[in-house]
């Protein structure tokens, strides 16, 4: 179905893998203006096919492939493409972002996103040319069976023979980890993951292996001149920011340990401190320092965010702050060399690092009190190399942590200690000592995610410093911020693009009287920030710290000024919490484990735990949804969902 706006390609294809037939979509231009793309296009769709009864291992789950607008237009930090379904994890509507270059191939196709219904008879890889499907068979080509890497490269090779030349594609696979269904595998492509909520276990339950795509079709822009004179602008926003143009540059997310081991955020042995004393050999610095080669980024991103580090002389993607906070402090491992191997072996095998990592610890912890003999200890680290292999072939102990934290602590007991929300493990910041971060734990609609929950440690010590204690104005901060990431998260970029929201001056001076003043103030704007929440289109201009905007207009032509951008956002974000209500969540699923809420971190500061119930209650009537955490119906009327 054509459309009047530049930027999308017009077409959105279901794919049913029983019958092999390919259909269009329906999907008109109101629906671009109303869920522009990415995770807020798939979360409509999802709205229609999603009764609140299917499974996520069944044919009547679709897995859908999204892009934005924006991707592969040249907008800065535009590589980016979404999938979308039910998660075997959480067992609720969950999504996962991706940097590589499957998004841009996807458009060069002439599609804005692929539905995928149903389930291959046999083990199966797709191949897509300018719109055109051809199943292969992933046993015969020799695909079933191997890691990621050589998945991909396979793959080239086949197509290589097929064609008679190079030729520049993008793809997708599963590795051994989705072939087996564990719970929280991933989606890899080139040396990018979708890794979380378990996406990788659809994949493999549906038998396909993976997907490549290319094509030849152009990908127009509504105003072509301004639009490459805004972009200018905005790389160069972006590469003298303190943030995305020094910090992320130089030690990629890595750089966040030290700030984070200063603060008390750094999750250490299961959540239970937020300090780990040999932090200075697994910090962001040792890693630039003696492992780093070079840096690399996504298509069209001046970041560059992505280290890439020496393994057994082999050059591979190193570890992102995740995956080397949770394999490092949050199990007492303090060798930094190891942790690049455990990160290669997630990837190769297709796993989420986090998940993993979390549920390690959880398993350590368990086995520790006694009340689960599994073999794993604290501080003890060598074997994991072994463990995670038998993680993704569900072998001995691998066959119960391939189901993760939530379900183990159901089994053997442990839930006060098992760290994670609505069963998806948190990420590395230690939420005691960073409440807002702790909300956006709790009532992020996808579970324990440190980015779908609004990223509010930013504000709380990561680049502002207002008050990590405090409640005030949290929960109307979370708000504002997920409905800003969700619309740009839809649009095609990147989230690190959204830190030059915050002047750096504030960054690079925070003891000056400006910035001492705005963080003082912060947690009195309270009824400020909900006021904008709740008219946001009251605010009909594009404001100069966030030129994604203005960039969306000059490229698709659509009105978007900054209250239009995060009505967008807020109507995706409860478009998600509307389907997941379906399958019976609401405010009892909004917690964290009794360890961050009713422990302090510091036993002489009592403050040092998360209000959980106070916030939730504010975010609740912000978001208009009920206190027991469902939209109201004049909210999804305001919304124009319904």
């Amino acid at each position: 179905m054509a459309t009047s706006y530049a930027g999308y390609m017009g077409k959105v294809v279901e794919l049913d893998l029983t019958t092999r037939e390919v259909r269009e979509y329906p999907w008109t231009d109101e629906d671009r203006r109303k869920y522009i793309g990415g995770k807020t296009m798939a979360a409509k769709v999802l709205d229609t096919m999603l009764t609140g009864r299917e499974e996520a291992f069944s044919e009547e789950n679709p897995l859908i492939i999204s892009t934005g607008p924006l991707t592969g237009t040249g907008a800065p930090c535009s590589g980016r493409f979404n999938i979308s379904a039910l998660s075997p994890q959480t067992g609720i509507v969950a999504s996962s972002n991706c940097g590589g270059t499957f998004g841009y191939f996807l458009k060069k196709a002439g599609l804005d996103a692929l539905i995928i219904r149903g389930k291959c008879d046999q083990h199966t890889w797709i191949e897509i040319d300018n719109g055109r499907f051809e199943f292969h068979s992933a046993d015969e080509d020799g695909l079933w069976g191997l890691k990621a890497t050589p998945s991909q490269q396979r793959i080239k090779e086949l197509l290589e023979q097929k064609w008679g030349a190079p030729r520049s594609f993008g793809q997708m696979v599963i590795g051994p980890a989705g072939e087996n269904l564990v719970l929280y595998s991933g989606i890899i492509s080139d040396e990018r993951a979708a890794g979380r909520t378990g996406l990788g276990a659809v994949m493999g339950w549906k038998n396909l292996k993976g997907i490549s795509v290319t094509g030849n079709h152009e990908i127009t822009v509504a105003n072509p001149e301004k639009a490459a004179e805004w972009n200018r602008k905005f790389f160069r926003a972006l590469r003298t920011h303190p943030l995305t143009g020094r910090q992320l540059p130089r030690m990629g997310t890595a750089g966040l340990v030290s700030p984070m081991q200063m603060r008390g955020m750094l999750a250490t042995r299961n959540f239970s401190a937020g300090r780990y004393d040999q932090f200075d050999k697994i910090c962001g610095e040792t890693l630039a320092e003696k492992h780093n080669i070079v840096n690399k980024g996504c298509v069209s991103c001046p970041i560059r965010c992505s280290r890439t580090v020496d393994l057994d002389g082999k050059p591979v993607k190193g570890p992102e702050l995740e995956t080397l906070g949770l394999l490092t402090a949050n199990i007492e491992n303090d060798d930094l060399e190891l942790v690049l191997r455990l990160n290669n072996e997630l990837d190769e095998l297709g796993m989420d690092t986090i998940s993993c990592a979390g549920t390690i610890a959880w398993a350590m912890e368990a086995n520790e009190k006694g009340l689960w003999d599994n073999g794993l200890s604290f501080g003890e680290a060598d074997e994991l190399v072994g463990i995670i292999e038998d993680i993704a072939y569900r072998r001995g102990i691998g066959e119960e942590l391939a189901l993760g934290s939530k379900r183990l602590s159901k089994k053997y007991g442990g839930a006060d200690f098992a760290i994670q929300s609505k069963g998806l493990e948190l990420s590395a910041y230690e939420p005691r000592r960073a409440v807002g971060m702790g909300l956006g734990y709790a009532v992020s609609n996808r579970g324990g995610c440190h980015l779908n929950g609004g990223y509010l440690v930013i504000l709380e010590g990561l680049g502002l410093f207002t008050d990590p204690q405090t409640a005030h104005a949290k929960a109307d901060a979370t708000v504002m911020f997920q409905n800003l990431m969700e619309a740009i998260a839809a649009a095609g970029q990147c989230l690190f693009s959204s830190y030059i929201f915050f002047p750096g001056i504030l960054i690079t001076r925070p003891n000056s009287a400006l910035t001492t003043t705005i963080n003082k103030a912060i947690p009195y704007i309270g009824g400020v920030l909900r006021l904008i929440n709740k008219y946001p289109l009251a605010v009909q201009m594009h404001m100069p710290v966030l030129p994604h905007t203005r960039a969306f207009e000059l490229i698709t032509g659509m009105k978007m000024k900054m209250g239009d951008y995060m009505r967008a956002g807020e109507r995706g974000y409860t478009l998600d919490r509307q389907i997941s209500t379906r399958f019976g969540v609401s405010a009892k699923d909004d917690a964290l484990p009794k360890r961050l809420t009713d422990v302090p971190q510091d036993p002489s500061d009592p403050t040092t735990k998360v209000p959980l119930d106070k916030m939730k209650r504010t975010y609740y009537n912000a978001r208009g949804w009920t206190q027991d955490g469902r939209p109201k119906v004049s909210t999804l009327k305001k919304l124009k969902i319904i």
